[in-house]
């Protein structure tokens, strides 16, 4: 799942140099006297500032270790996309590390690895990333490498022949020939009626086939502005030096014209939808079920993100209980909301065990909803996945470049990236009753989407 929640605990950020301040907000406050202090809780520091050309700046000190990790988050998607031409955000994924007008093809990678660093590029539904992490005394080569590429881009015939061939040979392997790689296309696409969520990410073969040199010069045109994107930066340094070379390095970069809004609205969904897959690399059928529900960072959301943990979340959790422990009926169970910017995906994955009727799987699996829209959920269920959750995020925080990419999303998304120390609240105020409302609300049988993919017949060996 591309759940991204940001929860964090005291004691874990202590040894990382990062302040604290304030007051924990907690469901159930153990009573405590008058004059007590109040508990500190975490805090990232963050200084934002936009530069003169339109490009977003988010910077955190954090001198525990002498390592920086720099971000870049542009504002382009595979929502961004447009009906014969999917695919261009992740084609450009591959595009960036392509050479640019003072950089040779690869070299930004040779750079960054020869001087300790590491680096790579992420693309989804609502933004792409690029980020690299590397010793301190070397910021400057990071910022040099992003803003030359930010700037002038090689775009070429060549290399875009190259990375288109790339492009499709990774989705040949990752989707094409690789067992249930197609069902999480055909559940989007018959989830979804807006074309921002309903194609895939990897986009198809005959539109990156279709592309034109000058189709994706524009596209890059329009999308790879510095007032497309967040630059984020987190590690060992001082904000005032580490300011004045960033303006250095990007702030001549000339601003473009604001990219198209994307309309993500979504139609009320009035019937079930279900589909049958044979899949030719698959051994165990799956069972996919998914409920259209609504945008990350609303109250709503966070409601069904912890559903989808009581539910979902490990070997504790009630379906895990029930159909992996229980009744013994699936080897894997997970699901729960993702994260977008419109509406998101509430999903249960099921991979069943041999031998086992799917259709009595997915009865089993309505009936823990009603039992959650019946009886609500627990207290103690709330505290365990708050406790979890603390844990969970505590761990991945304490890496700056996790801190770096989530600031970026976080500022991209959502134009806050300070809910890096807010979504602990927002988590704490979700009641038992809020649960089951959201299950009511989002969980019913016309709402839904069903997907079960099943093994192809081999064919009979010749005699």
């Amino acid at each position: 799942m591309r759940r991204f929640k940001i929860l964090c605990t005291f004691g874990l950020f202590l040894g990382l140099g990062i302040m604290t301040t304030g007051i924990v907000a907690t469901p159930r406050p153990e009573p405590r006297p008058a004059d007590a202090a109040p508990a500190p809780s975490v805090q990232i520091p963050i200084q934002q500032l936009t530069l003169k050309n339109g490009l977003r700046v988010v910077l955190s000190e954090d001198h525990a270790a002498p390592t920086v990790s720099l971000c870049v988050t542009f504002d382009v998607g595979s929502r961004n996309e447009q009906p014969g031409h999917t695919g261009f955000a992740h084609l450009f994924e591959h595009m960036m590390f392509q050479g640019s007008q003072n950089v040779g093809k690869g070299e930004h990678l040779i750079l960054v690895r020869v001087n300790g660093g590491d680096v790579n590029g992420t693309t989804g539904d609502d933004s792409t990333n690029y980020y690299e992490r590397v010793p301190a005394n070397q910021l400057d080569m990071a910022l040099f490498l992003e803003s030359d590429r930010m700037r002038a881009l090689r775009i070429n015939q060549a290399n875009l022949d190259n990375q288109r061939n790339t492009v499709q040979e990774e989705r040949r392997l990752r989707i094409d020939n690789q067992a249930y790689g197609r069902t999480g296309e055909i559940l989007e696409d018959l989830a979804y009626d807006n074309f921002a969520y309903k194609h895939s990410t990897m986009g198809s073969m005959a539109d990156l086939n279709a592309a034109s040199l000058a189709d994706v010069a524009q596209f890059f045109k329009t999308y790879y502005a510095p007032n497309n994107a967040v630059l984020t930066l987190v590690g060992d340094f001082k904000t005032p030096e580490a300011l004045e070379k960033i303006r250095k390095y990007f702030e001549d970069i000339p601003a473009q014209p604001a990219s198209p809004p994307v309309d993500m609205t979504e139609p009320v969904q009035t019937a079930e939808r279900r589909t049958v897959i044979e899949d030719s690399f698959a051994r165990l059928p799956r069972l996919d079920i998914v409920y259209k529900a609504v945008p990350g960072n609303t109250p709503d959301w966070y409601a069904l993100d912890m559903l989808g943990d009581i539910l979902f979340g490990g070997t504790s959790s009630r379906l895990y209980q029930k159909l992996v422990k229980g009744k013994g009926v699936a080897l894997r169970v997970a699901g729960g909301i993702d994260l977008r910017r419109g509406p998101a995906l509430f999903q249960a994955f099921v991979v069943l065990k041999p031998g086992q009727d799917a259709e009595g799987v997915e009865k089993l699996i309505y009936e823990e909803f009603e039992h959650v829209k019946t009886d609500g959920v627990t207290a103690a269920e709330l505290e365990k996945i708050r406790i979890q959750n603390r844990l969970q995020q505590a761990k991945s925080l304490t890496n700056t470049l996790n801190r770096a990419r989530t600031l970026g999303r976080y500022a991209v998304y959502f134009h806050d990236p300070n809910l890096i120390n807010t979504s602990l609240a927002n988590y704490s105020e979700v009641q038992p009753a809020d649960i089951q409302r959201v299950a009511r609300q989002y969980l019913g049988e016309a709402q839904r989407t069903v997907v079960l993919t099943i093994p192809k017949p081999q064919a009979a060996p010749a005699r």
